[in-house]
């Protein structure tokens, strides 16, 4: 095998790797902003947390998971209102973000329930909160606690 042959075919393997890396940053463009927790007594009560993602990537994802360091458990839940137009609030597996997309949880749509707190969450404070998508796996976020 001559030179230029070897150097041609450690440029070309060069190409393909990055073209591979390329390939798995485009799946994860989930980013998150805006995150914010409402105040709430520990214990029985649960908080509620408010946050923006944004899917700047060519590929749909999903929230699936979150935990808090502050709760024994966080639910993902979505407001709406039934047949008879009362509103409620479930619990939903996911929330899909299109690609290009931006998903708002807020007041009346949707939202994360910190539920079995292990502090109060007192106006001033902040709350770690890791999201697990889909494709783009962890994301930690910071909520500032404030009123709604």
């Amino acid at each position: 095998m001559n030179t230029r042959a070897v150097i041609a075919f450690f440029l070309g393997s060069l190409l393909l790797l990055a073209g591979c890396s390329a390939g798995a940053s485009a799946t994860a463009g989930v980013t998150v902003g805006g995150a914010w927790a409402r105040p709430a007594a520990a214990g029985d009560q649960p908080g509620a947390a408010y946050l923006t993602i944004t899917n700047g990537g060519g590929q749909a994802d999903a929230l699936v998971g979150v935990t808090s360091p502050v709760a024994g458990s966080v639910e993902m839940h979505e407001t709406s209102m039934d047949s008879s137009g009362m509103m409620g609030m479930h619990p939903v597996e996911r929330i899909d973000v299109p690609a290009g997309g931006v998903v708002k949880l807020e007041p009346g749509g949707y939202h994360l329930m910190l539920m079995g707190l292990t502090r109060e969450l007192r106006v001033g404070d902040t709350v770690e909160l890791d999201l697990t998508f889909e494709h783009a796996g962890k994301v930690t976020v910071t909520a500032d606690v404030r009123q709604g």
